[in-house]
C-alpha cells in the first residue's frame, strides 16, 4: 500500500481511530508504541493521541521508554558517546517488558509501574504499582522499541530519512545518528510496524498501514 498523505492534525486522528478499532476487537488491553528518534517527537505525538482516545470514552496509560532506561554504570560504560552502546544498553528492555509490557497483556497480572528508573537522579523512581483498566490503551512512546523482541500490539513508527534525521538533530546529539542507522540496518523498523508515517517534511506527514497486521 502506498502511503497517503494526512495534515498534521489529521495524523492523531488516525492514530486514535486505529487504536480503538484494534480496541474493539481485542479481548484485553491493547498495547501501543509510538517509536521515533528525538527529532521526530514521537512523546509529543503519543500525547495527541492519547487525548483523543481518552475523549471517546477509553482509558488510556501514557508511559515513556525512557523511564525504563538501565543505570548509568551499564549504560555509559563505555562513554557518554559510544553509538554502540547507546542501542544495546541504553533500555532495560528486561524491565520495560517485566514491569510494564507484560502486566498489560493477555494473562498479565495488571500490576503495572508507570515509571521504572529516573535518569537524572540515577535510581529508581520508586514508583508505585498501578493497575490497569481491563479495556485501556497502554500508549508507549520512545525510540529504538521495534525488533527488540518486546510485546505490543500495535506498533507506529516515525520514520526519517537519513538527510532529514541529520537536519532536525541538533549538532550536540549527533553522534547518536549511527545507532539510527544501525537500528534501520538491523532491527528492521519498517517492517516491524503496523504503521509507517514517513516524516521528513513534518508538515506534510505520508502514512502507510500495513493491513495484515494493524487491521486484526
Amino acid at each position: 500500500m502506498s502511503p497517503r498523505p494526512v495534515t498534521p492534525a489529521a495524523l492523531p486522528e488516525l492514530l486514535a481511530g486505529l487504536c480503538a478499532r484494534a480496541l474493539s476487537s481485542a479481548s484485553g488491553r491493547l498495547r501501543v508504541v509510538v517509536d521515533g528518534a528525538p527529532a521526530a517527537d514521537p512523546g509529543a505525538l503519543a500525547d495527541s493521541t492519547a487525548r483523543l482516545l481518552r475523549a471517546e470514552g477509553h482509558p488510556v496509560a501514557r508511559v515513556s521508554a525512557d523511564d525504563f532506561l538501565r543505570a548509568a554504570s551499564l549504560r555509559l560504560e563505555h562513554g557518554r558517546h559510544d553509538t554502540d552502546a547507546y542501542l544495546d544498553d541504553r533500555l532495560d528492555l528486561a524491565a520495560l517488558r517485566r514491569e510494564l509490557l507484560d502486566p498489560w497483556g493477555p494473562g498479565g497480572s495488571g500490576r503495572y509501574l508507570p515509571t521504572f528508573w529516573d535518569a537524572a537522579r540515577d535510581r529508581a523512581t520508586r514508583a508505585g504499582y498501578l493497575d490497569a483498566p481491563d479495556r485501556g490503551v497502554l500508549l508507549c512512546d520512545g525510540a529504538l522499541l521495534l525488533g527488540r523482541d518486546l510485546p505490543f500490539d500495535l506498533a507506529v513508527h516515525l520514520r526519517l530519512s537519513p538527510g532529514a534525521l541529520l537536519r532536525r538533530t541538533p549538532a550536540d546529539e549527533r553522534w547518536a545518528l549511527p545507532a539510527y542507522e544501525r537500528y534501520a540496518r538491523e532491527h528492521f523498523p519498517d517492517a516491524e510496524a503496523d504503521v509507517v508515517v514517513r516524516w521528513d517534511d513534518p508538515r506534510h506527514p505520508a502514512v502507510e498501514v500495513i493491513p495484515r497486521r494493524a487491521s486484526g
